[in-house]
């Protein structure tokens, strides 16, 4: 009965910790999105900014899983590049090592109560007395998780109970055993990583055992190389399903990490001789962070020189899927931590109205080739359109779903009003595709119907798509990104152009029509002008939300 209480005991403790560890990295992703998403934009630099961002990110929402899984859905929606993701995970494990550091700085220095119980009651108190989307409520939740957190470790102290001869002299058995001790503690390691996924709060657990005088620090020392082998499977599991890049980035996530684990392993005497001197006469539970902190510091500075080398050995390890470019991708919703931060999520969203601008660029353009080409068979032309479009409506129909989950969770006012922008973007830019489809159905019409537009005609529709497609490279180059008010007069400047040419067109027509054109050609030719002009009008409808984004 008593070792049924102690379990009890030991996994209700371990649930307040993985439960505060979560709501604390809610309330941060939440109240620092803005600010994540601008250290986010330091990825497209060097291996070094990534490795910084890495550790950036990580130390603030405190979970390299959630990062890694993150950089893996990024890579995936084709947000970074495998050589970008590997400085990122790589500064991921030196970020990670923060929560080790507080639980061995803070968590056993004094009275753990004394500190958690007033984080947990200031954090409610702001949680309860402040607006549903402020950012002090953003705080306070996770002050809320920070007191949780700790309130966790403590039941945890206590719950461990003073070990007894008999397991003393069985643990110095067993970590006499050499190599073979070390391997069995980063295999306990590994798997006590992959039951809680989160090597925090595995290294929290580890650094418990060994301050309650349960394991010494050579043992302590297995079991956090096995914690950074056990975290990797997070990652492999978000990659599964995904595109070849993403899968790639997982890999280097878990090369990174069994690849350090080979050499600390090998070299473990001196490698806990160096810790202990850069630990000097500090506690255990700070021998520890300092191992963690230093095995990474090194794995990072040993592999950050050779991302691209080692990203060209996983492309040669992972190769690519036969025809993958070519499959259309539906927008599917990020798994894991990811999705506790909606503002980060909005990136992503961003990426695949970026992908529908370049549809409806190459729309239009395809369908300026068809008007002056007059292919042999027009038939297959309008199947191609006709698959585009409804691709297009898959896309705006999937887009619009995940901004409204995302407009649905806990986000700042600034995010939520984005959604709405970015929600009116995408009914533009279906819109277009609308009109780029109704185009080729009026050149099919026109064949059907043996209705020969003028050579004239034609030509004269040249300058004037071009205007449009002068618009629609704009709002393509400029997708992802706020514009400013002179980029909006460029934008304004080719729809007033535009409005301006399609009067023209009409006025011609009509002249033509007084002195005894074929009526059917003309008003087909009228309506092409029509539509040409609608697809302008979205396109600046576009570049017009652009400028509202925050």
């Amino acid at each position: 009965m008593n070792i049924v209480m102690i379990l009890v005991e030991l996994v209700g403790s371990l649930g307040l910790f993985l439960y505060g560890m979560k709501i604390l990295s809610e309330g941060i992703q939440r109240a620092a999105g803005d600010g994540l998403k601008r250290t986010l934009n330091l990825m497209t630099g060097t291996t070094f900014k990534a490795l910084l961002t890495g550790i950036a990110v990580t130390g603030l929402i405190q979970s390299s899983s959630a990062t890694t899984v993150m950089v893996v859905s990024f890579v995936n929606a084709g947000l970074l590049t495998v050589v970008q993701a590997a400085g990122v995970i790589f500064g991921a494990n030196i970020g990670t090592t923060v929560t080790a550091w507080i639980v061995s700085l803070v968590g056993f220095k004094f009275k753990i109560a004394a500190l958690a119980l007033p984080m947990v009651g200031a954090g409610f108190l702001m949680m309860m007395t402040a607006k549903r989307k402020s950012r002090v409520r953003d705080y306070g939740e996770a002050a809320l998780g920070f007191g949780l957190l700790f309130l966790g470790l403590d039941f945890l102290a206590h719950a461990i109970p003073t070990p007894s001869a008999d397991v003393v002299e069985f643990l110095a058995d067993i970590s006499h055993m050499g190599v073979l001790s070390i391997l069995l503690a980063a295999a306990t390691g590994t798997v006590l990583t992959v039951l809680v996924h989160s090597s925090s709060a595995s290294t929290a657990i580890v650094i418990t055992l060994a301050v309650e005088g349960v394991i010494g620090f050579e043992m302590a020392a297995g079991l956090v190389l096995g914690c950074n082998i056990g975290t990797t499977v997070d990652a492999f599991l978000a990659s599964i399903g995904a595109k070849t890049n993403a899968r790639r980035a997982a890999w280097i996530h878990i090369m990174f990490n069994v690849l350090g684990s080979l050499w600390a392993i090998a070299l473990f005497k001196p490698f806990l001789a160096i810790v202990n001197v850069l630990a000097g006469g500090s506690t255990i539970a700070q021998h520890i962070a300092m191992m963690h902190t230093v095995f990474n510091v090194v794995n990072a500075l040993l592999f950050a020189p050779f991302a691209r080398q080692l990203s060209a050995l996983v492309s040669r390890i992972v190769k690519d899927k036969p025809g993958e470019d070519d499959i259309p991708q539906r927008l599917e919703y990020v798994a894991g931590p990811l999705m506790d931060s909606p503002e980060l999520n909005l990136m992503r969203a961003q990426k695949e109205i970026s992908d529908m601008a370049g549809l409806c660029g190459t729309m239009f353009a395809r369908w300026r080739d068809v008007l002056r080409t007059k292919p042999d068979d027009l038939s297959v032309e309008v199947e191609r359109f006709k698959s585009m479009e409804e691709y297009a409506d898959q896309m705006r129909d999937e887009l619009s779903r995940f901004l409204l989950e995302c407009a649905g969770r806990e986000m700042g006012a600034d995010s939520q009003r984005d959604v709405g922008i970015l929600l009116r973007m995408v009914v533009d830019l279906e819109d277009i595709t609308d009109g780029c489809f109704s185009l080729i159905l009026l050149l099919e019409k026109a064949e059907n119907r043996g209705l020969d537009l003028d050579a004239d005609e034609i030509e004269s529709l040249g300058p004037y798509a071009q205007l449009v497609e002068n618009s629609l490279r704009f709002v393509k180059d400029n997708i992802n990104r706020k514009i400013s008010d002179e980029q909006l007069a460029v934008a304004s400047e080719l729809e007033n152009s535009i409005d301006d040419f399609r009067s023209a067109l009409k006025k011609k027509a009509r002249k033509r029509l007084q002195t005894g054109a074929n009526v059917k050609a003309e008003l087909l030719y009228m309506d092409i002008v029509r539509h040409i002009e609608k697809v302008g009008d979205h396109a600046y409808g576009v570049a017009h939300a652009l400028r509202e984004l925050r």
